[in-house]
């Protein structure tokens, strides 16, 4: 009897879990850790929503089997979502499934459409579902860049000329987690129509499509006139509604790719929680206010991390998106990579972050910053942080200096 099983053999170790692991086991000692590594918000949904749970809950007829495709109530919310943020006409009979969160949709939709041996475009580096939901389905990944310049389309191109057999999707991250990085309508204007050349189908990951800052709202790949040709989108209302525990999310698109993910759904699960699906219905009908009131929140930490980790010597660059901050190594301490560093900041500073290895190859070099402590632990987090950089021999600005 073999105990080596196929689809685990291709999966490699989960570094990050390494750092999970010493964080967990330092918190268990006593120890103060700021947790700025995982992306889990530590802000509650809002009071009307949980209101709604109870509400349900209390009903006797509620927690019986719900449906898959998730009930009709919360599919057509999901539509009128994407007809009031985005302009886009979505039927949701047809166009719209409801997932458990937006992590299981996108591995249920790998399942559903993946044969052995299909090559699938994936950013690196990316979210780890992106390539690894795949991979568990069967296929091998070809990785492209993430940044939205020329030289992504020159590997788009070179992957479509010298891959065998030809890619048959592309997955698309904006704003991307880990890197926060973002793009117009006008690049989502040219991936379609270039995944309509190339008849490659798209899945583009939408999970962070309302922490946007400076302005600049992110916008939907779907926008684009034929973009449901061959695309679909994932959402999730995790990060918008701090409901990431609730395990919520949609697929919208494509009625192929939605038929077939509904279709796998329905062997594999039953749906969520009928209270938690009429919950997320008064999400998102009800009032947006926290919605804005979350994303001037989360802009202001990031203002405070880039000043207050720059005043202690580690200069991050400011997101344009999402809850995370894609920090390169301070340059004497790249040396030891990203899972190094991040387990010495951790032991030596009490600050736990996320390695960039762990987000693919491309990734090292890097930590990802979840913001998701508040303001004042975020200052403590670079108060201590300054005091380890100081030991590693790193010259600080104002080095005697408060931040």
């Amino acid at each position: 009897m073999s105990e080596e099983f196929y689809r685990i053999k291709r999966l490699p170790p989960y570094v990050i879990a390494e750092v999970n692991n010493m964080r967990a086991a330092a918190r268990a000692a006593g120890e103060d850790i700021i947790d700025l590594g995982m992306g889990n918000p530590d802000l509650p949904p809002p009071q009307h929503v949980i209101d709604k749970l109870c509400e349900v809950a209390q009903k006797p007829d509620a927690h019986g089997y719900s449906a898959s495709k998730g009930i009709p109530g919360l599919r057509k919310a999901q539509a009128n979502y994407y007809g009031r943020r985005f302009g886009v006409d979505v039927d949701p009979e047809t166009e719209v499934v409801v997932t458990l969160g937006s992590k299981e949709g996108l591995a249920s939709l790998a399942t559903a459409i993946t044969a052995p041996g299909d090559c699938i475009l994936a950013p690196n580096p990316s979210y780890p579902i992106h390539t690894f939901g795949f991979i568990i389905a069967g296929a091998t990944i070809r990785s492209v860049p993430t940044t939205p310049d020329e030289h992504y389309w020159e590997s788009l191109e070179r992957a479509m000329a010298f891959t065998v057999p030809r890619p048959t999707l592309l997955v698309v991250n904006y704003p991307s987690n880990p890197t926060a990085e973002v793009v117009d309508l006008a690049f989502y204007e040219r991936l379609v129509a270039w995944a309509k050349e190339n008849k490659v189908w798209l899945l583009s990951d939408l999970a962070y499509s309302e922490l946007y800052y400076d302005g600049n709202p992110t916008p939907s790949i779907l926008q684009v006139p034929g973009a449901k040709d061959v695309a679909v989108e994932f959402t999730s209302l995790s990060k918008t509604y701090s409901m990431a525990g609730w395990r919520v999310g949609f697929a919208v698109g494509n009625k192929t790719l939605i038929g077939a993910l509904t279709r796998v759904k329905s062997y594999i699960d039953y749906g969520g929680f009928t209270p938690i699906q009429a919950a997320a219905c008064a999400a998102l009908n009800g009032p947006q206010e926290r919605v804005a009131q979350n994303r001037e929140l989360y802009h202001k930490r990031r203002d405070v991390l880039v000043e207050s980790f720059g005043r202690a010597g580690w200069d991050i660059p400011p997101p344009a998106a999402s809850m995370f901050a894609w920090a390169p190594l301070p340059p004497k301490l790249a040396h030891m990579g990203s899972l190094e560093f991040s387990k010495q900041l951790l032991t030596q500073a009490g600050v736990a972050v996320a390695p960039g290895v762990g987000y693919g190859e491309d990734g090292e070099g890097f930590v990802r910053i979840a913001m998701v402590e508040n303001e004042q632990r975020i200052r403590q987090a670079a108060r201590n942080v300054k005091k380890y950089l100081q030991k590693m021999g790193v010259n600080t600005p104002g080095q005697n200096e408060a931040i």
